[in-house]
Parts: structure tokens; C-alpha cells; sequence
């Protein structure tokens, strides 16, 4: 089979001895020892605050850590981004006004320097549920559809990583669902290493082949949880026993990171 020239390698990702303390005192992340392999999909969850985002965007190239060391595929994140090997879809979408949600996708192919294919664009529009929303401004979409256009954006470069914080988080239910469905083949075709942000525990089970499970302030990691689940996995999986018992690992492992010192010693 020839080679794909717009298709990045996925790449390992591997976090070494990682911890973040911000300019006015705050630990964010402590001692945080990570090795996340290619091609597969993990989920962070953990208490709200607790510093999921500010790992994500450290995996990123977007913060600098306090200590120790974030590399993916052997280099640091600022040699994935030269080479726009990584993309990330934010809380807020930030999508430009002025541009169309056809046009904010092209300019992240423009960014990528990587041609725009007028059917790929089509098809990723009409995946993630905005087929005749392609000439539409910002300012004419709901909250949610605005997401959906963001994570779209992230997609069309083809990234070898994928970094999404809370996607689904200013979608509808139904939308929710559906989206938890249909996006996870896109990027197992092409074997993505993907990093998802959620609150929602039946969210990280549903989407992840690894559940990473975090403390509260300063981050720590409570829990790891292998999702031996097959695939594809519709929405009615989550009453299956398997997926319940899943579940209820994850659960417990964040009861017992949000629990606070004395808590967590009492249960030793």
C-alpha cells in the first residue's frame, strides 16, 4: 500500500518525573510518571481544577513544566508542532468570526501547509453533524455546534496526536452520544494516538482503550484502568455488566482521589 504524504505517525507520548507549579505558588501537577503507547486512545479524568488541561496542554508545547520532561515519539512536544504532528481541540472553540466553518477547517490545513481536499473537508463536516452548516459564520451556530466545527478543525490535519479537552462538553445529549459513536473510527482508521479530557466516567469508558485516573490538587495519578472492551461500542453498551463494572472502577478510583489526606489515610 503507498504511503498516505498528509498522514502523520502516530507517536508514543511519555511523561517523566512531570510537575507544574504556576508563578503565584499553586501545584498543579506533582511527580506525574506516564507512558502512554501509539495508536491508542486515553481518557484523563479526575476532580474539577485538579489539573487535567494544564497536562494536556504541557503535552502540548503549550506550557512549560516546572520538572521533569514531556516527549512524544523520543522528541519534545516543540518538534511535534514544527512538524504539525499534533492537533488540539480546546474547551472554547475558538473558531475565527469572520471565517465559515468551512473556511476556519481550510486554515488549519493552510497553518499545516498540507493541501485542502475539498471531499475530505465534506465528508469531516458531515461526520461530525454540520452538513449544510459549511458556509456558516460563528456567530450563526449554537455553542455546541461551534464545538463540533472545533473538533472537526482538529481532525483535518491528520494528526498523528490528538489532544481533546471536555469536546463533547457544550454539545446536546443526544449529539453527545452520537458523536462518542461516530469519531472514535475515524481516528482508530487511522490509528491516532489520542488523549481525551472528560468529567464524564461513561464518556472515558466509552471512547478509551486507558483510563488515567487523577487526585485532587496537586494532580497525582489515583488510578489506571485498562478498557478491554471490543469496538465499535454503541451508546446501549453502557447497561452491559462489563462496561457497568468498568465503570464503577473508574468511580471508586476518583472517590478516592477527591478524597481529602485524613480520607485517604483512614482507607490505607
Amino acid at each position: 500500500m503507498a504511503a498516505d504524504p498528509d498522514r502523520t505517525d502516530p507517536p508514543s507520548v511519555v511523561c517523566d518525573d512531570l510537575s507544574k507549579r504556576f508563578a503565584e505558588g499553586t501545584d498543579v501537577l506533582r511527580g506525574v510518571d506516564l507512558t502512554l503507547a501509539a495508536g491508542r486512545t486515553t481518557a484523563f479524568v479526575g476532580p474539577s481544577g485538579c489539573g487535567k488541561s494544564t497536562l494536556l496542554r504541557l503535552i502540548a508545547g503549550l506550557e512549560t513544566p516546572s520538572g521533569g520532561r514531556v516527549e512524544i515519539g523520543g522528541a519534545p512536544p516543540s518538534e511535534t508542532l514544527k512538524r504539525a504532528g499534533l492537533a488540539m481541540a480546546f474547551q472554547d472553540p475558538s473558531l475565527l468570526p469572520w471565517r465559515t466553518v468551512r473556511g476556519n477547517i481550510e486554515l488549519a490545513l493552510k497553518l499545516a501547509r498540507k493541501p485542502a481536499d475539498r471531499t475530505a473537508i465534506d465528508d469531516l463536516i458531515a461526520l461530525v453533524g454540520l452538513g449544510g452548516f459549511d458556509e456558516v459564520r460563528p456567530a450563526a451556530l449554537s455553542g455546541g455546534m461551534r464545538q463540533r466545527a472545533a473538533i472537526a478543525r482538529a481532525m483535518v490535519t491528520r494528526p498523528g496526536l490528538l489532544l481533546l479537552d471536555e469536546p463533547f462538553g457544550a454539545v446536546d445529549e443526544l449529539t453527545r452520544r452520537q458523536l462518542a459513536e461516530d469519531l472514535p473510527r475515524l481516528w482508530e482508521a487511522r490509528a491516532t494516538t489520542t488523549i481525551l479530557v472528560t468529567h464524564s466516567v461513561q464518556e472515558a469508558v466509552m471512547l478509551s482503550d486507558r483510563v488515567i485516573v487523577f487526585s485532587s490538587r496537586p494532580a497525582r495519578i489515583v488510578g489506571d484502568v485498562a478498557i478491554d472492551l471490543d469496538r465499535p461500542r454503541p451508546a446501549s453498551r453502557v447497561s452491559d455488566p462489563d462496561f457497568v463494572a468498568l465503570a464503577t472502577q473508574v468511580s471508586e478510583a476518583l472517590a478516592r482521589g477527591m478524597a481529602g489526606p485524613q480520607d485517604r489515610l483512614a482507607a490505607q
